[in-house]
């Protein structure tokens, strides 16, 4: 009789199992719908105060023999459950999803197309000091048969005292230089008021790290017609760097180029800590180009043909990396550009490693 007696209840605890599994997919089905409706109105979807009236209420009319402790750690972890199937349907509806757009995007500038599985380096100083320099670094850009020049000309710094930049007049001196040589300029920009004035000096607007989160930058990058390049902020998880760039998508500005340039960790040893496995995961969840700054995710020379040479072999559409005519004078970040003998051997040895890897 008692083994009939378990048997029975055992019976009765499945058909409860199922009806419980029934109604938590019930309630997440009615989560998936109130997700879609907070992102529609732009309101976040934890609800810290909506979660204590319903741990109340659950409190109110429990009966045991759970205690309220029980009851409210368990409800919590279905609670958290839900926020994560948002978060699900929230990424897989993203603009810049892969799962919304399976294709990648591919971005012309020039005669050249980032994001079509050849790899395309973003090479110039930190800081535009003045024509010379930049000249100089412009002709070794071109000998190399490169396409893409970078330079700093509004330089968002730690220090209110350090080098800020010429601004727009270095805008102008890379404008000239890069007609000269008949090269497209990447710089960035830190005001939204500049974004459209800025158009007419740079072939690709930068937002820089420390304006990832910048959402009005971001929303004015978005309404124009220009590849913007992207920078991981300097603690955003992988999540915040796609809606960064969902922001610039959402405005009508797909032509979106991601750059990992390293977060900031405990390490001590470089600059940043180089997050080389964020790239294969931005190109998986995402349909846009992913470059690799190698200069400022280490901050150290010696560490610069390595570190590309990680991001060509996992994949990255692009390089990024600092040189000056002569680093021990460059007005900012002078311990981790290359001067130009040593850009020789960086391109030379990266080079080599495409051709064994074809």
């Amino acid at each position: 009789m008692d083994n009939l007696s378990i048997d029975s209840l055992r019976q009765e605890m499945n058909e409860v199992n199922l009806t419980l599994l029934e109604m938590i997919n019930k309630r997440a089905r009615l989560v998936q719908q109130i997700g879609e409706r907070k992102g529609k109105q732009g309101v976040d979807r934890f609800d810290p105060v909506r979660e204590r009236e319903m741990l109340n209420e659950l409190i109110k009319h429990n009966n045991g023999p759970f205690k309220n402790t029980t009851i409210t750690h368990i409800f919590k972890e279905i609670f958290k459950a839900g926020l994560e199937l948002q978060e699900i349907d929230h990424q897989d509806a993203l603009l810049v999803s892969r799962k919304v757009k399976p294709e990648n995007t591919v971005i012309t500038i020039k005669d050249k197309q980032i994001g079509d599985g050849e790899l395309h380096y973003f090479v110039g100083p930190c800081a535009v000091e003045s024509y010379e320099q930049v000249a100089e670094v412009a002709r070794a850009v071109k000998d190399k048969g490169l396409t893409f020049l970078r330079g700093g000309a509004f330089k968002p710094r730690t220090s209110p005292y350090d080098f800020q930049g010429l601004g727009f007049e270095g805008l102008q001196i890379l404008k000239t230089i890069a007609d000269e040589y008949d090269l497209a300029v990447i710089s960035e920009i830190v005001n939204p008021a500049d974004v459209e004035k800025a158009m007419e000096y740079l072939d690709v607007i930068q937002i820089g790290s420390r304006n990832m989160q910048n959402f009005e930058l971001l929303k004015a990058a978005g309404e124009i017609n220009k590849p913007i390049l992207l920078k991981r902020g300097l603690s955003a998880t992988i999540s915040e760097f796609i809606n960064a760039a969902e922001y610039i998508n959402s405005r009508g500005n797909g032509n979106i180029i991601l750059c990992e340039r390293g977060i900031r960790t405990y390490e001590t040893a470089t600059r940043n800590t180089l997050d080389i496995s964020a790239v294969p995961i931005l190109k998986q969840e995402t349909h846009l180009p992913v470059i690799v700054d190698v200069t400022h995710s280490t901050g150290r020379r010696d560490l610069l043909i390595p570190t590309a040479k990680a991001a060509i072999a996992i994949g990255a559409d692009g390089i990024m990396a600092e040189v000056h005519p002569d680093p021990a004078v460059a007005l900012s970040d002078s311990q981790q550009q290359m001067d130009l003998r040593m850009f020789d051997t960086f391109m030379d040895e990266l080079q080599m490693l495409q051709r064994q890897m074809r």
